[in-house]
């Protein structure tokens, strides 16, 4: 862990001083100079100190790097291609668990011919045009705005209904840490 490192960025962003925070924790110059470079580990309690002197959650100074904030501008996007339809996914961001994706479906274009399975759960979000969603028994028509979800485990297929390109906003939330394609 890095934590060191962390409070020292952090205390260097807010203008703060390794005397001003030994004055608000009482911890010598020595002991959060040894913190800062990773040469020795602080109790959480004298962790938790330090996060109040620099105005940060506890919690924020535990996260390892790939656990905090990424940030995917638009131009920055991954763009993949999924399916026989080959359907353009726009990878938006994604955690340990969860992927977002802009799916583009040209009019008639589909998730396959047969529904599929995969692990995990999906959110979706018609951004533009119509689609058919079916899952199981059950399908349903959905128009920009609407939304609906599914457990992924049973066969499931989207198609665009409509004459224009439909796009679709999903969400996927899957305990491995896998990162293939499901849609």
């Amino acid at each position: 862990m890095d934590i060191g490192s962390t409070i020292r960025a952090i205390r260097k962003r807010k203008n703060i001083t390794i005397a001003q925070i030994c004055e608000a924790t009482g911890l010598s110059q020595g002991f959060m100079s040894q913190v800062e470079t990773n040469k020795t580990s602080p109790s959480i309690a004298t962790l938790e100190n330090i996060a109040q002197a620099l105005k940060v959650p506890l919690a924020y100074l535990l996260l390892k790097k790939e656990e905090r904030m990424q940030i995917v501008r638009s131009d920055e996007r991954t763009v993949t291609t999924s399916g026989s339809e080959l359907l353009q996914v726009e990878h938006l961001s994604s955690t340990k668990n969860v992927r977002m994706n802009i799916v583009t479906f040209p009019p008639g274009a589909s998730t396959g011919i047969a529904p599929h399975a995969h692990e995990g759960e999906e959110v979706h979000l018609v951004i533009k045009g119509r689609i058919y969603a079916e899952q199981g028994e059950d399908g349903a028509e959905f128009e920009e705005g609407d939304s609906f979800s599914w457990n992924a485990c049973t066969p499931h297929r989207v198609r665009n209904i409509g004459e224009e390109t439909a796009i679709v906003l999903i969400a996927i939330y899957t305990e491995s840490e896998n990162g293939q394609d499901l849609i």
